[in-house]
Order: C-alpha cells, then structure tokens, then sequence
C-alpha cells in the first residue's frame, strides 16, 4: 500500500515538476502573472512558475517584423483616388507594455499603420506623392511609430512599394509626359539654330569684307556637291561669272607667295 502511495506521489510530483518547468527561445520573452496579476517577465532560457498559481500566457516575439498595409480608393490633397501598399518593419522593445497596455499588439500596430497612411495621403498632392517617396517614407515612420511608442512597439522603417492610380489618369500624365519631352526638344532646337544663325551672320561679315574667300567658298561648295552626288551640275551663267575663275586664281596664287614669304 505505501508503494502504490509513493508511486502516486512520484507521479503527482514529476507532473508538477513538468508543468512547472518552461523553456523561452533566444527571441521570446513571456509575461508571468500570479493570481491575475503580473508578477515578472521571463526568458530567454529555462524558467519555473508555481503550478495553479502561476501562469504564463502571454509569449512575445522580440525580433523585427514585416507588416503589409494598404490604403484603397483614397483621395490625395487634389482629389485623386489612388491605391497605396506599403510596408512596415517594427519591433518589440518593451514587451511588457505591449502585453499589459494594449490587447493584441499586432493588430494594434497594423491598424494605426493603415489609418496613418490614409492621413497622410489625405495631406499630400498625387505629385508629392510620385516623386517625394523618400520623404513621405519618413513621414509616415515618424507618425506611426508616435502611435505605437506606448505600446512598446518601435518602428524601424516604413516603405511604399506602389501607388497604382487611375488608367485614365495615367493616359493624361503619359500624354503630360510627351509633350513635355516635345517641347523640351524643341527648346533645344531652337538653341541650336540660334547659335547657327550666329555663326552664318559672322561667317556672311566676314565674306562681305574679301569677296575672294566668298568666291572660293562657293566653288568649295559646287565642287564637294558634284564630288558627292558624282552627277553634272548646271549653274547659271550670271553665278558663273560672279566666281570670276581670273581673279580667284590670282588671289590663291597670292596666298601661297605671302605664306612662302612668311
């Protein structure tokens, strides 16, 4: 009989032992409560709690965490609709208050993540929003994390990874697109035939002042025009005896004797 009341005992005891006895992994700190009310938190490693007046209910994942968010059909400052994702990455600094301050984190942080998107696309024009996402970024892990600082909760960074708006929409802005890249091209055109114009007005002084290189510069002309296409070309007989064949022969020879003079 004192046997079987040992084995009993053994039994009650090695089941106790084992109730007891918890093990926290390196990243989980657990909340213990004594009678409903929080005694201390625990882990990593091994911990022992008092059966039936002990308990351990809360476990809490310390590392950084992904959350997936969006903002559907919201109007920006111009009253755009557009369709947001983002992402968020948090982690748990304080475990104990995300486990005693608010009832479940999680959805806590997911919640106040999303309605402080949709603020913040409230507050900001659709082109603030396309070409600012640095910025706005910032933004949103500054406000989100002020909401989340008394949970325990501390945002690391925040990310948006698409703004999706309207097709037709996104025909104007292609359309707005184009248009400027025209005229951007025409500016540049019309630089150019500036700076053309320039120089034909200065190269037309310069030939106004010694008829001779004009001469020699229209034959240049005449001559690479027939080198390149190799046909026959007709000139009128008036353009002809402007060149004055004499004079641009005497004028070369009289280049070449001051050169060699020089």
């Amino acid at each position: 009989m004192q046997q079987i009341w040992l084995t009993i005992i053994l039994g009650v005891t090695a089941i106790l032992a084992a109730w007891s006895l918890k093990v926290a992994r390196e990243w989980d700190r657990v909340v213990i409560l004594r009678l409903g009310k929080f005694r201390r938190m625990a882990g990593p490693g091994l911990f022992f709690i008092i059966p039936i007046i002990d308990e351990a209910p809360i476990w809490i994942d310390m590392r950084i965490r992904t959350t997936f968010f969006a903002a559907e059909k919201t109007l920006t400052k111009d009253n755009v609709p557009v369709n947001v994702d983002a992402v968020m990455f948090w982690v748990v600094d304080d475990p104990m208050k995300a486990a005693l301050e608010v009832e479940e984190y999680q959805k806590a942080v997911f919640w106040a993540a999303q309605t402080t998107l949709r603020d913040m696309i409230g507050k900001t024009e659709l082109y603030a929003m396309l070409a600012g996402r640095e910025h706005i970024d910032e933004e949103l892990k500054v406000m989100i994390d002020a909401r989340t600082h008394s949970w325990g909760v501390s945002v690391r960074s925040v990310e948006i990874r698409d703004v999706m708006i309207p097709d037709e929409l996104q025909d104007a802005m292609s359309r707005e697109a184009q248009a400027e890249r025209e005229r951007r091209a025409r500016v540049i055109l019309g630089t150019a035939e500036l700076e053309i114009a320039d120089k034909f007005a200065q190269a037309a002084t310069r030939y106004h002042n010694n008829p001779e290189a004009f001469s020699l510069r229209a034959m240049n002309i005449l001559y690479e025009g027939i080198k390149e296409k190799a046909s026959l070309v007709i000139v009128p007989s008036n353009m002809v005896n402007s060149l004055n064949p004499g004079s641009i022969l005497g004028y070369v020879s009289k280049m070449e004797d001051k050169e060699s003079g020089d």
